[in-house]
C-alpha cells in the first residue's frame, strides 16, 4: 500500500530493541483513513511494541510512526497528550477502573478532558453505552460484568471522546464464541458509523479477516506479507498460509531455538 495524504498513520523503517534483543527490523505499514486495518501475527512477533510507538511510549531506534502528519517521537509532551486524546485504546485486559461504576468509567475521560456539563456527559455516557447494547447497565460494577460485556464497556469508553483513531489490543482474546463474533461485528459497525479509522491487533485470525479492509502479517520484526482480506485468504506465501490454516509446520517454529533433543538427554 503506497504512502499517500489518505493514510491517517505511517510507519517508516521503524526499528527497536530492548538491549540486544531486536524487536522491530524495518517495519513499513500504512492505515488509511476511514478504514479497518488488521495488524496479525503470532505471540512476540512485536504487535504491542509497534503500539507503543503509536502513543509515544517507545522512541525508534530507528525510523518513524507519523499520525495525522505528525511524527510521534519528536513531539514535547503537550503535543504528545493532544495527539493522544486523537486515539482510543481498547486495552487487552479491558482496563476498566474497577472500584468505579460502568457510567463513570466512560464518564471519566469525559471529566478529565473536557469543560462538558455533567447532563451533556450524562446524554454522552448513555449513547455510547446504547452503541454497544448496554445502557442499562450503567450501574452495574465491572465485577458484576460477563468477559463479553467488559469488552463492549471497555469498546464504549474508546469511543468515549470520538477519536479519530481507535486501536484494539487483542480484543477477542478469551471471549467465547458468541461474544467474539458480537465484538468483531461492533468494531465494523462503530468504524462505518463514525467515520473513524481502526487498527486491529490480534493473532486471532479469522474474525480479522471477516472485518478487516486491510492485512498486515508480522513476523520476527518486519512486515512478510500484506494485502485484502480476501488476498491473504488465498495466499500461497509459506507464513499467511501456516498462520490462517494453524498448521504446526512452517516458518514459525513450535520449539524454542535449541541445540538437538538427543544432547541434552546424555
Amino acid at each position: 500500500m503506497k504512502q499517500s495524504a489518505k493514510n491517517l498513520v505511517e510507519v517508516s523503517n521503524l526499528h527497536f530493541a530492548y538491549g540486544k534483543r531486536q524487536i522491530l527490523k524495518g517495519i513499513n505499514l500504512n492505515i488509511p483513513r476511514g478504514k479497518v486495518v488488521a495488524i496479525l501475527g503470532v505471540s512476540g512477533c512485536g504487535k504491542s511494541t509497534l503500539l507503543h510507538h503509536f502513543g509515544g511510549q517507545l522512541k525508534p531506534d530507528r525510523g518513524s510512526v507519523k499520525i495525522l502528519g505528525k511524527v510521534i517521537h519528536k513531539l514535547d509532551n503537550d503535543e504528545l497528550y493532544a495527539m493522544r486524546r486523537e486515539m482510543g485504546m481498547m486495552f487487552q485486559v479491558s482496563g476498566l477502573f474497577s472500584d468505579l461504576t460502568v457510567y463513570d468509567n466512560l464518564a471519566f475521560p469525559m471529566r478529565e478532558h473536557t469543560d462538558l456539563s455533567e447532563e451533556m456527559i450524562h446524554d454522552l455516557v448513555l449513547m455510547k453505552l446504547q452503541a454497544v447494547g448496554l445502557r442499562n447497565a450503567h450501574g452495574l460494577m465491572p465485577r458484576d460484568l460477563s468477559g463479553g460485556m467488559e469488552r463492549r464497556v471497555a469498546l464504549a469508553r474508546a469511543i468515549a471522546l470520538d477519536p479519530t483513531l481507535i486501536i484494539y489490543d487483542e480484543p477477542f482474546a478469551g471471549l467465547d464464541p458468541i461474544s467474539l463474533n458480537i465484538i468483531a461485528n461492533l468494531i465494523r459497525k462503530l468504524n462505518d458509523a463514525l467515520g473513524v479509522t481502526s487498527v486491529v491487533v490480534t493473532y486471532d485470525m479469522s474474525e480479522s479477516l471477516k472485518i478487516a479492509d486491510y492485512v498486515y502479517f508480522i513476523h520476527e520484526g518486519v512486515v512478510v506479507a500484506e494485502g485484502e482480506a480476501a488476498q491473504m485468504q488465498a495466499s500461497t506465501d509459506p507464513f499467511v498460509h501456516q498462520f490462517i490454516h494453524a498448521e504446526p509446520d512452517g516458518p514459525v517454529a513450535f520449539q524454542y531455538p535449541a541445540r538437538p533433543y538427543a544432547e541434552d538427554l546424555l
